[in-house]
């Protein structure tokens, strides 16, 4: 017997339900109820505590918020239990606490093991926790996909190997095939972007453009249109600081400055201040010496040439040219040509790269078909099991006869170069292999198989159903199971059958279902009744154990709808005998 996961479950203005608390035994739980909307807000309510959707109509009206709280033992070494304190849970004594709080306004929290958590970490633990099931299930089970899933769940590491194998190597194939659709249907587009690169690679390479050549230009442009000007006034100014060579009774200002330089060098030795004064107008004298000889020399090194004028005009349009095209100045055209040269090796390898990946376009085909012939001969192997077992189970659900077989199949692709070989065909495939898995029933001797879509009433599906969760308990259990009227369409012996099969289950898990039928209930561990009363303004429901006499009361009102009809207690004391004596 594993250890009781759900505990308990308080519920406080969730819909009809004002304040109940639901408690839970380990084993066999049935909830039942004179109406569905009560036993279906117990459901609800676990759903909540394991992160389903929440909707503010939940909310009873008149309330400010609904509440949902469970106590769930868990082993502290699980992997809900290390999930729940990673997120900053802590245990209460080996248990695990989580609430769910709604408001009228549809504002939803999560709590768990006091630390207020994302809705969406519930949903985490009640993967390890719950297996909830169904009418929505059910129909589930219709699905070829569902069909599929459950039988890989069944096969274990046998399929879960090469499924992993599988499907790394298929997000490789599409990755590989998008790339290479990529590359060759943009092929012009591509070839047209290497032309237009290529041309203006060149157009640069033949101008031989330098770093910063253009501002250099442009400041001997300015300086040869200005020539002229620029010698007269270097001259002007020489002449003021030097004097002409001409005119020895000329004041410049070097004269000048020596002049006071004289006057206050006879005198420096009285006043340290005035000595000081004395060196800096020596120092004016000697700034005012070289500025005049660098003023001579640029006047006679300015050269006037009207033909390096025109070069250097003619040179600074071609790089206008440039600049237009490709930047703003020559160093965005340089970058621009390098990274333009990049991108070409790119494109001119595109060729080389669509080999690569055509050949490894046609590996990974072969290793997908390879990896698929191994699925599909795991999924063989293992369906004949779990066919056999499930029919096994069938047999001690009133259908004796019934006969569960699956049908694996491929099919073959339109073009050969559209599919993986395997088996000797190109067949279709996708992220879970290539197979087709269906589910089949031969409900009678002599009735062919057929998809259980097309051959199974309401009541065998439930029972197929419920069959292939006995089947799975065995190979892969779940802590606790939830069956939400999974007892649909099954009635008389059937029903009784289907109770002791939930008794069997609930020897090595914690099973908890909402049933209309006696026959079910019957079997239970513990019995719960939701229970409704009207005030004449509000409905409130609430939660009741049923024991000794108010059990067999119970049962009888599911059984003829008379509580108080002997031939209906003696039936309902009958059923209980009968379920003690057949677990």
């Amino acid at each position: 017997m594993v250890v009781v996961v759900l505990e308990e479950m308080r519920i406080r203005a969730l819909g009809v339900i004002d304040d109940a608390v639901v408690e839970l035994s380990p084993g066999f739980t049935a909830v039942t109820g004179e109406t569905g909307a009560g036993k279906t807000m117990v459901v609800t309510s676990l759903g909540l505590l394991l992160g389903g959707r929440a909707d503010a109509a939940l909310v009873r009206i008149g309330a400010k918020a609904a509440v949902v709280e469970g106590r769930i033992t868990v082993d502290g070494r699980s992997s809900a239990a290390v999930r729940a304190e990673e997120a900053g849970a802590e245990l209460d004594d080996g248990a695990l606490l989580i609430s769910r709080t709604i408001s009228a306004e549809g504002r939803s929290r999560a709590h768990v093991g006091g630390r207020s958590v994302p809705v969406g970490l519930l949903g985490e633990l009640a993967d390890e926790l719950v297996a909830v099931h169904g009418q929505t299930d059910q129909q589930g089970l219709l699905r070829p996909a569902r069909q599929r899933q459950a039988l890989d769940r069944y096969a274990g590491d046998a399929v879960a190997g090469p499924l992993e194998k599988y499907a790394a190597a298929y997000r490789r194939l599409r990755a590989v095939s998008a790339e290479l659709d990529e590359l060759t249907t943009r092929a012009r587009e591509r070839a047209q972007e290497a032309d237009l690169l290529r041309f203006g690679l060149e157009e640069i390479a033949a101008a031989e453009p330098l770093p910063g050549e253009d501002a250099e230009l442009a400041a001997e442009a300015e300086r040869l249109g200005h020539a002229e000007a620029l010698a007269s006034a270097a001259t002007v100014a020489h002449t003021a600081l030097a004097g002409h060579p001409e005119d020895p009774e000329g004041v410049d200002a070097g004269a000048l400055v020596a002049g006071a330089h004289r006057a206050l060098e006879g005198v420096r030795s009285h006043d340290p201040a005035l000595a000081a004064l004395a060196d800096r107008i020596a120092e004016v004298g000697i700034l005012l010496s070289d500025v005049a000889g660098e003023l001579a020399g640029y006047a006679d090194d300015l050269d006037a040439d009207p033909l390096r004028l025109a070069a250097v005009e003619e040179r600074r349009a071609a790089l206008s040219h440039l600049t237009r095209k490709y930047g703003e100045d020559i160093a965005d055209v340089l970058a621009w040509a390098e990274r333009s040269a990049a991108r070409l090796a790119e494109l001119d390898g595109d060729d080389d790269r669509i080999g690569e990946l055509t050949a490894e376009r046609d590996a990974l085909r072969a290793e997908l078909g390879e990896l698929a012939q191994a699925l599909t001969d795991a999924r063989t192997e293992a369906a004949a099991r779990f066919a056999d077992a499930v029919t096994a189970e069938l047999a001690s659900l009133a259908m004796p006869h019934a006969r569960v077989s699956f049908a694996i199949s491929q099919t073959e692709a339109a073009e050969e170069s559209a599919g993986i070989e395997v088996g000797g065909r190109a067949v279709q495939f996708g992220p879970h292999g290539a197979d087709e898995v269906e589910l089949l029933l031969a409900p009678h001797p002599g009735a062919p198989p057929r998809p259980i879509a097309k051959g199974a009433s309401g009541g065998e599906l439930s029972r197929v159903m419920l069959a292939v969760e006995v089947v799975f308990a065995g190979a892969d259990p779940v802590p606790t199971y939830l069956f939400d009227e999974v007892d649909q369409g099954v009635g008389g012996k059937a029903a009784v059958e289907v109770g002791r099969r939930l008794a069997k289950l609930a020897r090595t898990a914690q099973v908890v279902v909402v049933t209309h039928l006696p026959q079910v209930a019957a079997f239970a561990d513990r019995h719960l009744v939701v229970e409704k009363t009207n005030d004449g303004a509000v409905t409130r429901s609430g939660v009741k154990a049923m024991e000794g006499e108010d059990r067999v009361r119970e049962l009888s009102r599911m059984l003829a709808g008379q509580e108080d009809s002997e031939l209906a207690r003696a039936h309902a004391e009958e059923l209980l005998a009968t379920a003690r004596a057949g677990r």
